[in-house]
């Protein structure tokens, strides 16, 4: 057994419950409510990257919900790194769907479940450990600083502002994040890049009150019925998006591309299987692999309006909504997505209704290089923990800060994932298996003593 995880299992149970307090905490950032929850969320990171022997930690207000920040000096002569992570989490709802409380913690059949087990307070949590068995064992050979935010899950509106004003506190040679997954237990990979994003929120207005289904119906539109035909229209049969000029900037998947994909394990009747599918659906003329990784979508999120109650009410509803998302691909800047679309649907609109649309947060997409120190220093981690080399992978989620760093602070992010598929992140029954929690402390132990040698 390795040093690190005699580290592992001697503390077990002390981890797990700290874990387990960070999870008991409905830091949900979508909720106006949970301003409190937020702040009691930031208040324990502090108190347990202090437990982990960082220098200082400490809460830093910004225009939205606070970061926490915490830094640990080796010596100013050697290079530092950053970790970032997020405390916020997403809504827990459809509550009914889980087979446990989202917000009591608990291990089942090998697993941690709770909302956040995996995005991101359990994948963040790994590096607070990791850090400190480092600095326990005195190998700790690079300065790190933690960067944990609460507002990931509804853009990081207020993040880019901090960065910008905060540059100094900031300043690093390489970024570690764990907010991304893996391709398998057994397959270990390294993502290396991530798709954009843009958001809309739609409301329909029709009559000034919900009427009589019976008396009104045939004689003023029905908002949920525009609403149907209006997000309809935004593909057609075969998967494409239908808004003008959407694909301006979308370069095709090159052949190199394309083979580099193919040689990613992929097996499609599991993957079927495993999301309780008889058959998978996309774009026409491109692989699950390429939809979901290297083409931008235009999904709609949520719709509602009238009457969703127990039994039936024949009314003819006021207003109707939605929400609606697109995920995007390189050279595709989301500001000018979200003005395309909006300007789209306000053109097809039909004169018998009103139509308001809201842009409510975006995000550019992603790129990294892997023939970076930091990228190497990872690839052999997971090489050492996994016993086989990782893959480069580009996935499909978006994290808005990501090309926020590299913007702002001119470092390009290492995505050091460790989640699965199997985590169901952002839906009922979140879990993070036990098994992947312990590699990727040990994973994360790795890179720090290949990162000192390779700077």
């Amino acid at each position: 057994m390795s040093l690190t995880k005699d580290f592992i299992s001697e503390n077990k149970d002390r981890i797990i419950e700290e874990l387990f307090s960070l999870l008991r905490i409905p830091s949900v950032s979508a909720h106006k409510h949970a301003e409190e929850a937020i702040y009691l969320c930031a208040a324990q990171w502090v108190e347990l990257l202090l437990k982990s022997g960082m220098d200082n930690a400490r809460i830093i207000s910004t225009s939205g919900n606070p970061v926490v920040f915490a830094e640990k000096v080796i010596s100013p002569a050697k290079p530092t790194v950053l970790v970032y992570g997020h405390y916020d989490v997403m809504p827990a709802e459809p509550l009914n769907l889980w087979n446990s409380p989202p917000f009591e913690p608990e291990i089942r059949d090998g697993k941690i479940y709770g909302r956040g087990a995996d995005d991101d307070k359990g994948q963040s949590f790994m590096h607070a450990k990791a850090i400190e068995y480092l600095i326990q064992s005195n190998s700790l050979n690079c300065n790190v600083k933690f960067l944990i935010e609460g507002e990931e899950e509804i853009g990081s509106p207020a993040l880019e502002a901090f960065c910008r004003e905060n540059k100094d506190l900031l300043r690093c040679d390489s970024i570690l994040v764990s907010d991304t997954s893996m391709l398998s237990a057994d397959t270990p990979s390294i993502t290396t890049g991530l798709r954009g994003l843009a958001y809309w929120q739609l409301e329909i207005t029709g009559a000034n009150r919900d009427l009589h289904s019976g008396i009104f119906g045939g004689a003023v539109a029905n908002p949920i019925n525009e609403m149907c035909k209006l997000l309809a229209s935004l593909t057609d049969d075969d998967g494409k998006i239908t808004v003008p000029h959407f694909y301006d900037k979308v370069e095709d998947v090159s052949q190199e591309e394309k083979m580099l994909i193919k040689q990613i394990p992929f097996n499609e009747e599991l993957y079927k299987k495993n999301l309780g599918v008889t058959s998978l659906y996309g774009e026409k003329g491109y692989s699950t692999l390429e939809r979901t990784g290297v083409r931008p979508t235009l999904d709609i999120c949520g719709i509602w309006g009238g009457y969703t109650g127990e039994g039936s009410k024949t009314v003819l509803p006021s207003k109707a909504y939605a929400k609606l998302s697109a995920r995007l691909v390189p050279n595709q800047e989301y500001h000018e997505i979200l003005e395309l679309v909006t300007a789209h649907l306000y053109s097809i609109a039909p004169k018998h209704i009103d139509l308001k649309v809201t842009s409510l947060h975006g995000a550019e997409s992603y790129v990294c290089p892997i023939d970076t120190p930091a990228y190497r220093a990872a690839e052999k981690a997971y090489h050492t923990i996994f016993g086989i080399r990782p893959l480069p992978v580009r996935r499909g989620g978006s994290i808005g800060v990501i090309p926020v760093f590299e913007k702002v602070l001119k470092v390009k992010p290492i995505l050091m994932g460790f989640g699965l598929e199997s985590d169901a992140i952002h839906s009922p029954n979140e879990n993070f298996p036990l098994g992947m929690f312990t590699k990727g402390i040990e994973t994360i132990v790795e890179f720090y003593k290949n990162y000192g040698k390779n700077m």
